[in-house]
């Protein structure tokens, strides 16, 4: 089944770009969907889990709101209130609750933040760098 998180811009798309794979499907609201948006988007990840990452702000509740009414049984993600958005949310906070969503899995953990990510892939990154795989 095809994994798709709903953002509200760009910019929050392209934040969660570089931290999840491409399996993972980012679409955007652009803002307050209409009508004819919402239809879109409905249409587009029906058949998906769908998650809601929306910003923390009276905008971003409204959007959930909205998008909580077409996708039932999305499950929700959140960023903190007084971060400048999904955009604005640091990496090791976006990467918590992304984890705490169950999507570790499809995380692309940057360089600088190795050593946040779940023992099981730190060793699958180790034994494919080092070339120790299958050593003793």
């Amino acid at each position: 089944m095809t994994i798709t998180i709903i953002v509200e811009g760009k910019n929050d798309r392209s934040k969660l770009r570089r931290l999840l794979n491409d399996d993972i499907r980012i679409l955007c609201t652009f803002g307050t969907p209409n009508s004819a948006k919402l239809e879109s988007l409905y249409l587009e990840a029906k058949h998906d889990e769908v998650y809601l990452f929306l910003d923390n702000d009276s905008s971003g509740r409204k959007i959930r709101a909205l998008l909580s009414d077409l996708f039932p049984d999305a499950d929700h993600i959140y960023t903190r209130r007084g971060y400048a958005g999904v955009e604005g949310t640091p990496d090791e906070y976006a990467i918590q609750q992304l984890e705490k969503a169950g999507l570790e899995t499809f995380i692309e953990y940057p360089e600088s933040m190795l050593h946040l990510q779940p023992e099981a892939e730190k060793e699958r990154r180790r034994t494919s760098l080092d070339g120790s795989a299958g050593r003793p």
